[in-house]
């Protein structure tokens, strides 16, 4: 018998919908329900430390919990290691710290002023003194993929006919074009985040759960079982098909 699987899309410091997800998965699936987050704990909302907090706190008490990396995660962590603020992935230019990505936000759930006005330099000292370690150790922690009931969970997506051992970490957390574009079938079913849609959508080849949490949009939550998709909704759970 296939057990469910529960999965949930990008979550963006959004706490509040993020113990709403967590919470209709306990009464979907109970307690010790297997969850899968596709990355993006932080950036754009206001509670990044308590995501982080969260999910590091249920995997320490031994829930069966995948956490898996975001671009937006690695950039968190790139800072805190070594003050970059800019990835040559971000076709606009814009550094971390801009809101349009949402850095700032992220740095202010710890405490951190983030004043266009301060040098980055004294940002990120006060971010290290206020980033708990097991924090950072979390983010360095984080898996890119995970397999299971033969569908791959990423945070982007995979380049197309390249085998997973070959694919490249900035193309797991960063690609969209060649990836959406592609309609033939993955050796998996991708399921992925990363490109925020209105809604969560089931694609044929792969289905992306990012439902634009940080722009105002709700936290999707999706269970998997035997072969079929459903959203987890207020009302319970919704079909999600092709």
């Amino acid at each position: 018998m296939t057990s469910s699987l529960y999965v949930i899309g990008d979550i963006h410091g959004e706490i509040t919908m993020l113990e709403t997800a967590l919470d209709r998965i306990a009464t979907d699936g109970g307690t010790d329900a297997p969850m899968i987050s596709l990355g993006d704990l932080v950036d754009r909302g206001p509670g990044s430390s308590a995501v982080i907090e969260t999910l590091l706190q249920g995997k320490a008490a031994g829930r069966d919990w995948t956490v898996l990396k975001g671009n937006h995660d690695r950039m968190f962590q790139r800072f805190l290691e070594d003050g970059r603020v800019h990835d040559p992935r971000v076709v606009s230019g814009v550094d971390w710290l801009n809101p349009r990505l949402g850095g700032d936000k992220t740095l202010n759930a710890y405490g951190v002023d983030t004043d266009p006005a301060r040098p980055v330099t004294h940002m990120l000292q006060d971010a290290r003194a206020a980033v708990p370690a097991a924090h950072l150790a979390f983010l360095r922690d984080m898996p890119l993929f995970h397999q299971a009931q033969g569908m791959l969970f990423v945070h982007a997506g995979i380049v197309p006919g390249v085998p997973l051992a070959d694919q490249a970490e900035d193309d797991l957390l960063w690609i969209r074009g060649p990836f959406l574009d592609h309609t033939e079938a993955h050796p998996w079913l991708v399921v992925h985040g990363h490109t925020a849609l209105e809604a969560a959508a089931h694609c044929g080849n792969r289905i992306n759960l990012d439902s634009g949490a940080g722009y105002g949009r709700p936290l999707t939550v999706a269970v998997f079982e035997a072969g079929e998709v459903w959203t987890l909704e207020p009302d319970g759970r919704r079909r999600l098909g092709p």
